[in-house]
């Protein structure tokens, strides 16, 4: 499953959903609010930008915003938000791709990061968030932290969420540090609707190596975009990465 294949014209149609899950105020706002304070008066770059969730938002706060997307759908679901004068957009890999801008901030959010299969990959998104940033710069990721301690043993499948109508589950290998998230969607009748997509899952101490090799210190690390503080019981984290001022 290449990811330029996962996120297709249905994908992207289907991808945004107002008010609701991601989109809901309540998810969304701090997330706005806490990038918006990171990117302080310059302008900030969004690997991954998908159809904007974020970065609209963003914009509308006063933040000049660019992105990097690999969905050429996504992209074009961005549009019918807002045009390219408004957010400009490379179509490109995230770990390698370049705007030709610096920003004061960097950030990849809602797990982005593990849509990069390989350490390496992972790596080069480090490192290609610090060719961005001016110094003094942050890098911000938000991501899940795993869950193997759910797997009994034996099994390779975790449940990690329900509702009416709807089961989501991982499913691990846990010598390639892989995951698979499996979205089943069920109506009134005999069949559902099915979603997959690959990650690579990190823990965050791996995660802070990869950004000592790209240059970056850890300035701060909480549970979530309201600063909760994060704890061996977090299911997620957010944390921000920082260049030396002077680099």
């Amino acid at each position: 499953m290449r990811q330029e294949e996962i996120w297709d014209a249905d994908a992207a149609q289907g991808y945004d959903t107002p008010g609701r899950g991601m989109f809901a105020p309540e998810v969304l706002g701090p997330v706005v609010d806490r990038l918006a304070e990171l990117a302080g008066a310059g302008p900030a770059l969004e690997f991954a930008i998908g159809t904007g969730r974020v970065a609209v938002p963003l914009a509308e706060r006063g933040v000049p915003v660019t992105g990097i997307e690999l969905s050429r759908p996504m992209v074009e679901q961005l549009r019918t938000k807002v045009d390219e004068t408004r957010i400009p957009v490379v179509v490109g890999d995230m770990a390698t791709a370049a705007t030709g801008g610096k920003y004061t901030l960097v950030y990849l959010v809602y797990n982005g990061i593990s849509n990069l299969l390989s350490q390496a990959e992972q790596v080069a998104c480090f490192r290609n968030a610090a060719r961005h940033l001016l110094p003094g710069g942050r890098f911000v990721i938000e991501l899940w932290v795993p869950e193997l301690r759910q797997l009994p043993p034996g099994q390779q499948a975790v449940v990690f969420g329900t509702a009416t109508g709807y089961v989501g589950l991982d499913t691990y290998d846990l010598l390639r540090q892989q995951v698979v998230s499996h979205h089943f969607w069920f109506d009134d009748g005999r069949h559902a609707r099915v979603f997959r997509s690959p990650h690579r899952y990190v823990w965050p101490a791996e995660l802070d190596l990869m950004a000592q090799l790209a240059g970056f210190e850890l300035e701060s690390r909480y549970a979530d975009w309201t600063g909760s503080e994060f704890t061996a019981e977090s299911r997620s984290h957010v944390s921000v990465y920082r260049l030396p001022p002077d680099r």
